[in-house]
C-alpha cells in the first residue's frame, strides 16, 4: 500500500509504534514537537518532519498519535494544518484516543478533500507499543481499513469495528473496562491487606481463578512492588474517562461505575499523581482505608 508513512507524535507510545514501522521495512517522515525525539528517530533510519505541513504533503499515509481531541482538531482542521496539506487520495489514520463525535467530525472534513479516514485508537500500552503487541479498533470506510492492512499488522492486531467514530467508541468501552478492574484491583487489595492477608498471596489466588485479568497479571505484581512506573499514565486515562461520560450524557445512557471511577481518578489528579501509572488508584482507597498495601520501594 504505502510508499511514505509520515507519523505524527513521538511520546510513550508514539515512539516505538513508528519505530515498529522502520523495523517492518516502511519509510518514515517522523515530527514531533519536541525535536530531540524526532532525533532519537532518526537514528532508527526515519527521515526528518520539520513541520506538520512538510510530513502532510510527503506523506502517502499520514498516522497521527497525538494526546486529546483539541490536538487532534487543531492539527487538522486549523489553517494551515494536515487536510490542507495532503494529497488528494492519501491516507489519513488518527490512533488517538478521542471523543468519537471528534472523529466523526474530523473524518468528514477529510472526506470533503479527498482523503479517506481512519480512526484508529489502540489498546496495549507501553509494552503493547514496544512490542508490536497492540490492539488496534478502528473505524472508517472498509476500503481504506482494507488498504491500511500493512501499516496495522506491523504494530499489532487490529479489528474493524464500523464506520468513522466506531474505533473510538470501543476504545471507550476498554476504557471503562479496564477502569473498573483497575479500581475492583485496588479495593481487593485493600480489603485483603487490612484484613491481615499478604498481597502476594491475593494476587496469586485470584490470577488463577474466576476473577483472573490482564489488569491483575501485569499491574498486581507491581503494585505490590510499590512500582507506579507508568505504561499509562493515569492522567491520560483521566481524559478518557472524561471523553466517556460527556459522550454518555450525550446518548442518554447512565455508566454508574465508571462516575466512580471517573472521581477516584479526579482524586489522583488532585494529589497530583497524573504521571504515575493509571494502576495508582490504589493509592486513592489506601488514602480512604488509612492502609498501605505496597511497600517504599519506589517511592
Amino acid at each position: 500500500m504505502t510508499n511514505t508513512i509520515g507519523f505524527i507524535g513521538l511520546g510513550i507510545m508514539g515512539f516505538p509504534m513508528a519505530k515498529n514501522l522502520l523495523t517492518a521495512g516502511l519509510h518514515l517522515v517522523g515530527y514531533d514537537i519536541v525535536s530531540e525525539k524526532v532525533d532519537r528517530l532518526m537514528d532508527h533510519g526515519a527521515s526528518r518532519g520539520t513541520s506538520l505541513r512538510d510530513v502532510a504533503e510527503s506523506a502517502d499515509v499520514l498516522i497521527t498519535m497525538l494526546p486529546d481531541s483539541p490536538d487532534v482538531e487543531n492539527a487538522y482542521l486549523a489553517n494551515g494544518g494536515i487536510l490542507e496539506c495532503m494529497k488528494p487520495g492519501s491516507v489519513a489514520i488518527d490512533m488517538s484516543t478521542i471523543s468519537p463525535v471528534v472523529a466523526v467530525r474530523v473524518a468528514e472534513a477529510a472526506g470533503k478533500v479527498g482523503v479517506p479516514m481512519l480512526d484508529a485508537p489502540v489498546s496495549g500500552g507501553e509494552t503493547g507499543a514496544i512490542n508490536a503487541k497492540l490492539t488496534i479498533m478502528v473505524g472508517g470506510p472498509i476500503e481504506t481499513y482494507q488498504r491500511a492492512d500493512e501499516v496495522f499488522r506491523a504494530l499489532g492486531s487490529p479489528t474493524y469495528c464500523g464506520p468513522s467514530g466506531s474505533g473510538q467508541t470501543v476504545k471507550a468501552c476498554n476504557q471503562i473496562q479496564v477502569a473498573l478492574n483497575m479500581v475492583a484491583m485496588a479495593e481487593a487489595l485493600v480489603f485483603g491487606h487490612k484484613a491481615g492477608v499478604d498481597p502476594e498471596i491475593i494476587v496469586s489466588v485470584l490470577s488463577g481463578g474466576y476473577a483472573q485479568s490482564r489488569v491483575m497479571d501485569v499491574r498486581g505484581p507491581r503494585i505490590i512492588k510499590g512500582d507506579f512506573a507508568p505504561g499509562f499514565r493515569s492522567k491520560l486515562h483521566f481524559k478518557d474517562l472524561n471523553i466517556i461520560r460527556e459522550t454518555a450524557r450525550s446518548l442518554a445512557c447512565p455508566l454508574p461505575a465508571t462516575s466512580i471511577a471517573y472521581e477516584m481518578f479526579a482524586v489522583m489528579q488532585a494529589h497530583g499523581w497524573g504521571d504515575l501509572d493509571h494502576s495508582a488508584v490504589i493509592k486513592v482507597v489506601e488514602l480512604l482505608s488509612d492502609t498501605q498495601v505496597h511497600s517504599n520501594t519506589h517511592g
